[in-house]
């Protein structure tokens, strides 16, 4: 069957699928969600396997050693997949909410209630974990998804896809609330973009190549994910131990995901008295220090160029340069960086105030690791994305990010004059 025929059945199906997953009570989500719990405990060994196999297909594609991170899958990472499932289990239903009650004086009574999005599309690369937490959240919120996961993870998304059919088929569920996209075909992307009749959202999960491709050729409303250019404006009042522990891992906690720091402001008040130390700490944890001028004099800080500026590394390099003050910090952090996450680390309240109001990231932070830029750790129990624009959703899309509201008006007979 051509690309476009079988992107053109699995759209009609999920958008057959809305209606009933509409209504479905939270009750019933919640049990689905639990049996693909058991169901991916129970197929541990064949998710492993599969995974073995995609990573395989990874390093075939010569992909970086940041990319086979993420697509990585073990024990441990499989039980915080458990886990995450679990956390939106116990979340509440946001389908139905009661947003705001609005009393006229003619006496209607109007509702705002949260009501699903509709069919949502989901296009990922490498980590086969946005799977289920997307298929997940979806499906608790009511939404209809259709996955494309990138190639090098098709095999482990498959086992999970087969988690959730089962889990559906036990409960008379329909299959097509989650659907994975059963082709490596890359064209099968461009299909879903065009593909406004049935897709209500798109939300691309990957590179800058990936964003890039479906903000120009959607003809869908997109949830984009861009980038994470992160940085961090180390300030002179900043506490000296607070920002070693927070920078380092800000860095390499995991260097390879959206939230890890790429940048570094260094006050020149502070370079003087903590610089070396600062710096020290990161080049001793591993990480390849890209510096301005002045630090070159540093043991182990090698020349940044232009293009370390505004880049987003994804692995144990990171850009520093001293800053004359919070304005300057501001101005370079408008211009290099993309409005996913930045932090100031000092203990000047005031000055915090004006770095957070002065900035329009998505996600700005305070003396904290940019790491915890994730909706599970903003208690969202997981999340499709980060979001940076400024449209519905914005920040971590949780389950209330995947609802829109309506009006529920409610009369007595009353007439319009």
């Amino acid at each position: 069957m051509h690309i476009s025929n079988i992107m053109m059945k699995i759209g009609r199906n999920a958008k057959q699928a809305s209606k009933s997953l509409r209504c479905l009570t939270s009750e019933k989500k919640d049990l689905a969600l639990s049996l693909i719990c058991n169901f991916i405990s129970e197929e541990k060994d064949k998710i492993l396997e599969a995974n073995h196999k995609d990573m395989e297909f990874g390093r075939g594609k010569n992909l970086s050693d940041a990319m086979l991170d993420r697509l990585y899958v073990d024990e441990i990472r499989l039980n915080n997949i458990v886990k995450g499932l679990k956390d939106i289990i116990a979340l509440p239903d946001p389908v139905g909410t009661l947003v705001e009650k609005i009393p006229r004086p003619n006496g209607l009574t109007i509702r705002k209630v949260r009501t699903p999005i509709g069919v949502v599309g989901v296009i990922f690369e490498s980590r086969p974990n946005v799977f289920v937490d997307a298929g997940a959240l979806c499906f608790k919120s009511g939404n209809p998804s259709v996955l494309r996961c990138g190639s090098e993870s098709y095999n482990t998304s498959l086992v999970f896809q087969n988690c959730f059919d089962l889990a559906f088929k036990k409960l008379g569920i329909s299959e097509f609330c989650t659907q994975l996209v059963p082709t490596r075909d890359r064209s099968a992307v461009e299909e879903m973009l065009k593909m406004n009749e049935f897709f209500d959202v798109i939300i691309p999960r990957g590179g800058k190549g990936l964003v890039g491709l479906v903000q120009e050729k959607a003809r869908v409303p997109i949830f984009a994910h861009l980038e994470g250019v992160v940085h961090i404006y180390v300030h002179s009042e900043a506490d000296p131990e607070k920002a070693r522990t927070v920078i380092l891992n800000s860095k390499v906690r995991r260097p390879g995901i959206c939230g890890a720091v790429e940048c570094l402001l260094l006050d020149e008040q502070f370079v003087q008295k903590h610089g070396i130390s600062i710096i020290s700490d990161l080049i001793q944890a591993g990480v390849l220090v890209k510096g301005s001028d002045e630090l070159l004099g540093i043991d182990g800080v090698c020349l940044a160029e232009s293009s370390d500026w505004g880049k987003e590394f994804l692995n144990m390099t990171i850009a520093v340069r001293t800053i004359a003050g919070i304005d300057e910090a501001v101005s370079f952090i408008e211009s290099h960086g993309s409005n996913h996450t930045d932090c100031i680390i000092t203990e000047n309240d005031e000055l915090a105030e004006e770095f957070f109001m002065q900035l329009d990231s998505a996600i700005l932070m305070r003396n904290a690791s940019t790491q915890f830029a994730d909706g599970g750790e903003f208690g969202f129990g997981a999340e499709i994305g980060i979001s940076t624009g400024k449209l519905h959703a914005r920040g971590p899309v949780g389950l209330e990010q995947l609802t829109t509201f309506k009006y529920l008006v409610d009369g007595t007979g009353q007439i319009r004059s």
